[in-house]
């Protein structure tokens, strides 16, 4: 299958489950795994920003990157999160680890340094130039404190072959649209917003990489398989589903709102690491209501 068609659909940023004591809780996380192939989700991202990743030790990182491939046994694509703010550090790692069993990477542009756009060219060109692996690029404006422009990720879909997709978290319809209008055919505009997910699919756009979908994938994933299919009035139905349920995850925080829904679930604890902390008692009641009521 070619790395187009596994990305298409819907892919899963993974939380990383943590015990009562903070420490890798493997069990929540084979059990989380179980979940989202039943729910028939079509990729799992492991190591994103809804994985805690930046909390994680070197040696908790592969401990994690070797559970998610043990359990998934090649079930499903696997993408793995290596991004970060210091482009020679990305270079390094991704020349010195074992990337067999991953379809593509999925690198967030530079937070905290905010680079201008010709710094963001060269850092994820510097980046394509050192891997054969498929490329996705991460625009998260509300995180990085830098926005891709549309130019700077149509130049880098353009030029650069293995860099396949974009993961858009821009908020801007817009700017994905002037992407979905002007980028090479192949190329893969993904969202980034779980709620903006369907209508960005009506623009044209390939599927999501999900926070939601760690709790309630089988509807969620439906929901992006109908709207891939033009069956917008099936969607609809799924989108507001879970619109309201999608506030609340975001409410006081991510990963916070979905390990919380993942608890009562009883799928995995809610247990997060400093500096996060769970929702706040608000959050936490009209999630509580939502979840247990959900259908």
């Amino acid at each position: 299958m070619s790395i187009h068609k596994q990305l298409k659909g819907t892919g899963v940023a993974i939380v990383t489950p943590f015990t009562a004591t903070g420490s890798v809780d493997f069990l929540g996380l084979s059990k989380l795994i179980k979940h989202l192939i039943k729910g028939k989700v079509d990729y799992l991202v492991a190591l994103g920003t809804t994985g805690e990743t930046a909390t994680l030790s070197k040696e908790e990182k592969q401990q994690v990157i070797a559970h998610v491939i043990k359990e998934t046994k090649k079930r499903i694509p696997l993408v793995l999160g290596v991004g970060g703010n210091n482009t020679q550090e990305i270079v390094e790692t991704l020349k010195h680890t074992d990337l067999t069993a991953f379809s593509a990477i999925l690198s967030v542009s530079p937070y905290y340094n905010k680079p201008s756009q010709q710094g963001i060219y060269e850092h994820y060109k510097a980046i394509a130039q050192a891997t054969d692996k498929p490329i996705i690029l991460y625009n998260v404006p509300g995180r990085t404190g830098s926005n891709i422009l549309a130019d700077t990720t149509l130049k880098l879909a353009h030029q650069f072959k293995n860099i396949v997709a974009i993961k858009e978290a821009s908020g801007n319809i817009e700017q994905c649209m002037s992407i979905i209008k002007n980028k090479p055919k192949p190329f893969l505009v993904i969202s980034g917003d779980d709620n903006l997910t369907l209508p960005l699919l009506a623009c044209g756009a390939d599927g999501v990489i999900s926070v939601l979908a760690n709790a309630f994938p089988k509807d969620f994933s439906e929901m992006v398989r109908m709207g891939l299919k033009g069956n917008f009035t099936a969607a609809q139905k799924l989108h507001y589903k879970t619109f309201e349920i999608t506030n609340q995850l975001f409410a006081d925080g991510n990963p916070g709102g979905v390990k919380y829904a993942l608890e009562l679930l009883k799928i995995c604890g809610a247990t997060l690491r400093l500096p996060l902390v769970k929702p706040n008692e608000l959050v936490q009641q009209r999630l509580k209501h939502l979840v247990t009521s959900y259908k």
